[in-house]
């Protein structure tokens, strides 16, 4: 759905640093998109290319097929023979050259208005600017001071990335001298959508009352019969105006530090993200080192621990993730990394699968399979759980934390002795529903069955004792919220009708993370249930930009080159 082009520019007067809308005639219209970012033999200046060119400094190709699939999918490839900062910036004005149709909508659907013009003196938003600001201030001094550490030089190619991003969809196509400058309510804001859901409790952004129990994904690691293989799945759960979606893969050669010929260890991920993003958000990696980097939000809900989050000292989630995917290489690694400058937001239970520990078919435990992290506002704690998987069989995640200490310093006690059994670890319906439905995982196809499972008007554990009606859409592997009767009673607001739910389902295995393939449905399960139609929603208003109108999608296997 496109707007009239006036239409579309009275309603950017809402945006902060308002990105304008590109020239185009709709999504679907053209079906693959290349660019090449060179440099003028002349002037040396940077230039773009609409062709793809292997021997530019980057280039990106965008196949289109969100009306057909449900996805776009988005290749991003830098050369090594320029140095790393031209490759970091030229990385995101390639991907802007090929995204920026689905920019402009992704920003219309999901944060036009985000402390925009109308809003930007609220107290919140000053919160949040000041913030931003000064988390922006004390990294760059970390990189003047330390930028040979391999860390910080990661930090900086991250920024410069996002930089060329925001660059290249306002056409202002420069490389970066000295220091650069971050817009607080530009792209950053597309990159900080997790954590922006805790600064917003942290900072008491009243206007947007915190949903209660808000369920955030749901991840299955689960081992075949006879250890024959290890497949890896997750589920997004979000707000439904976010469905569009691209399927990315990133090459980036670069190198441990700036005086460095060492290659990082993650120079190649394909995730699943959106427009406008230049991590997954999700979060779903597969890696070159062999890794495999998911999670699950688990927040906070203890108002005590707020005062942890702090601007000097921490580096947000999104950035943190960035630099332990491209730095690790297995999964304590990875966790050293991760815990670094704890930013106290973006809260999730995070799991490292490391292919390279596990052996198909061989018998007994296989230590450094998988690593467990867990993190809140002023705490990290990570484990090696291989022995607890082979035991099991899975690992299953769901919005809540395992670790004993990380669950009682977060509040959940306290929700637990208010609402009962659904906020505790072992009792939540999904918990109950992955210990009874993983057994019958025997192979690629039953595990999407159960990653895409929700037959909530039927079964037993989709119950809620204090709902009316008792069958709740939000209790299953792959939330329908808006099944959920509008004038129901829930005592709490996870449980109520919302636009809210299972929005696709990644899942690779042993030999296909080998070629960062996985497969993928886009858009709320409809296995059991109703394919989900925003014409016929409770939710047709919400603004939906570029979005398929009936979400009935199958699996496709993700290819790339």
């Amino acid at each position: 759905m496109a707007l009239p082009r006036g239409v579309a520019l009275l309603l950017l007067c809402l945006l902060p640093a308002a990105p304008s809308p590109p020239p185009f005639p709709g999504p679907g219209s053209e079906p693959t998109r290349s660019s090449s970012v060179l440099l003028d033999p002349v002037s040396g200046k940077p230039w773009i290319a609409h062709t793809w060119d292997p021997a530019a400094i980057a280039a990106a190709n965008l196949t289109e097929g969100i009306q057909e699939t449900g996805w776009a999918v988005l290749e991003v490839v830098t050369n090594a023979k320029h140095n790393d900062s031209f490759q970091a910036y030229a990385a995101g004005l390639a991907e802007a050259a090929v995204t920026d149709q689905l920019i402009y909508m992704q920003w219309m659907n999901t944060m036009m208005g985000y402390c925009g013009p109308f809003k930007y003196q609220t107290d919140y938003c000053q919160k949040l600017k000041s913030y931003i600001e000064a988390n922006l201030a004390w990294m760059e001094q970390q990189i003047e001071t330390q930028g040979d550490n391999p860390y910080w030089h990661q930090v900086r190619l991250v920024l410069l990335q996002l930089k060329g991003l925001e660059d290249g969809y306002n056409g202002q196509v420069a490389f970066p001298t000295g220091k650069f400058s971050i817009s607080p309510f530009g792209f950053l804001l597309f990159q900080m959508g997790g954590d922006l859901e805790d600064l917003e409790a942290a900072f008491n952004k009243s206007q947007k009352p915190h949903v209660l129990g808000s369920g955030s994904c749901s991840a299955l690691i689960k081992l075949l019969p006879g250890n024959t293989d290890l497949l890896v799945s997750h589920d997004t759960w979000n707000n439904y105006r976010a469905m569009l979606r691209i399927l990315k893969k990133y090459t980036l050669p670069f190198r441990m530090s700036e005086g460095s010929t060492t290659t990082i260890p993650g120079h190649t991920q394909a995730f699943s993200s959106y427009p406008g993003s230049i991590y997954s958000g999700d979060d779903f990696y597969i890696l070159s080192s062999g890794l495999v980097a998911l999670e699950t939000t688990i927040g906070n809900s203890n108002s005590a621990l707020w005062k942890y989050i702090q601007p000097e000292g921490s580096v947000m989630e999104w950035l943190r993730n960035i630099v332990a995917n491209r730095l690790a290489q297995n999964g304590m690694q990875w966790a050293l990394v991760f815990q670094k400058f704890n930013s106290g937001t973006y809260n999730n239970q995070w799991m490292i699968v490391d292919y390279k520990a596990f052996a198909p078919g061989k018998p007994g435990v296989q230590n450094g399979v998988l690593t467990v992290l867990e993190q809140i506002p002023g705490m990290t704690i990570a484990d090696d759980k291989s022995e607890l998987l082979y035991q099991q069989g899975y690992w299953a995640s769901y919005n809540l934390p395992y670790f004993r200490q990380i669950f009682n310093a977060s509040g959940l006690p306290q929700l637990v002795q208010k609402y009962g059994d659904w906020f505790t670890y072992d009792k939540n319906p999904r918990a109950e529903i992955f210990r009874r439905n993983q057994t019958l995982v025997q192979d690629m196809d039953s595990m999407i069955r159960l990653m895409r499972y929700n037959n909530f008007p039927k079964d037993p554990l989709s119950q809620c004792q204090r709902c009316d009606p008792p069958q709740n859409g939000e209790n299953a592997i792959s939330a329908r919220s808006d099944l959920n009767p509008a004038n129901g009673t829930y005592p709490f607001g996870a449980l109520r009708q919302r636009p809210h739910g299972g929005t696709d389902m990644k899942v690779t295995s042993f030999k296909m993370a080998q070629r960062y393939s996985f497969v993928a449905t886009s858009g709320p399960t409809w296995d059991d249930l109703p394919p989900f139609q925003w014409s016929t929603s409770p939710y047709n208003d919400m603004l939906h930009m570029g979005q398929p109108d009936l979400w009935k999608f199958s699996p496709i296997q993700v290819h790339w080159g």
